[in-house]
């Protein structure tokens, strides 16, 4: 297993890498080069026009718009993307993306392991954070699901937690999880350090790494989640309840 390099990186501070023919930069937070095994987190700013052909072999991707507007053309049907959407890519699937706007098109990719396969029917290949439910995690929390059973997606849980100023108690996850911030400030204390988060802020918690995520601005906090295996951003494990 890799050591951890950091646990927060900012976006900005990435080195961008753009194919020749492609509209898109990538540039990448966390991979198994940084002691994230399980997931790829990649931040991506399509220019306008369309993006040269992608093909998933081997993983699943999630997707969230964090801002722009634009259209993904997925093995012949198009389906429109907008901020706050998240969206669902399986194994085998090729696809372009197409930057309608004048302004990048800011995309969160997140690769993770094949796992299962989609239940027939239940495929959803984009999700509105408009329309789903908000679900409390605790007096101080709440969060909306976008790719996760629902969708038809078994293996990883996408998720936008909102986060009121506060300070949660010190806990951890079983689950391997990158974290982006999509609005706000705030310090994320794992690792022994105290590191800042803002717009922008990229951040990975290894399974069982105990942590946690401060508010420290007067506004909420915004928060997309990641995680491998799947399951509900509520579950914590405390020091006294192991």
């Amino acid at each position: 297993m890799a050591a951890v390099t950091s646990f927060v990186v900012d976006e900005n501070d990435l080195e961008a890498v753009q194919d020749d023919g492609d509209t898109a930069t990538v540039r990448v937070a966390f991979d198994a080069a940084h002691g994230c095994e399980r997931l790829e987190q990649r931040v991506i700013r399509f220019g306008p026009g369309r993006s040269a052909k992608r093909k998933l072999a081997g993983q699943q991707d999630v997707l969230y718009i964090v801002d722009g507007r634009g259209r993904l053309h997925l093995d012949g049907r198009m389906h429109k993307l907008e901020p706050n959407m998240g969206v669902y890519l399986v194994p085998g699937e090729t696809y372009t993306v197409e930057n309608t706007g004048p302004e990048d098109l800011h995309v969160l990719s997140v690769l993770a392991p094949e796992g299962r396969a989609a239940a027939a029917g239940q495929r959803r290949v984009t999700v509105r954070f408009d329309d789903q439910p908000e679900l409390e995690a605790s007096i101080e929390r709440s969060f909306r699901y976008l790719v996760n059973e629902d969708a038809g997606c078994f293996g990883v849980t996408q998720f936008l937690g909102i986060v009121q100023p506060s300070k949660a108690p010190f806990h951890s996850h079983t689950y391997d999880e990158v974290g982006y911030i999509v609005a706000g400030e705030g310090i994320a204390h794992v690792g022994g350090g105290s590191f800042p988060l803002r717009a922008g802020s990229c951040f990975h918690l290894p399974p069982d790494e105990v942590h946690c995520i401060e508010n420290t601005g007067s506004t909420p906090l915004q928060i997309l989640g990641v995680f491998h295996p799947s399951g509900s951003p509520a579950n914590r494990t405390y020091a006294d309840n192991k």
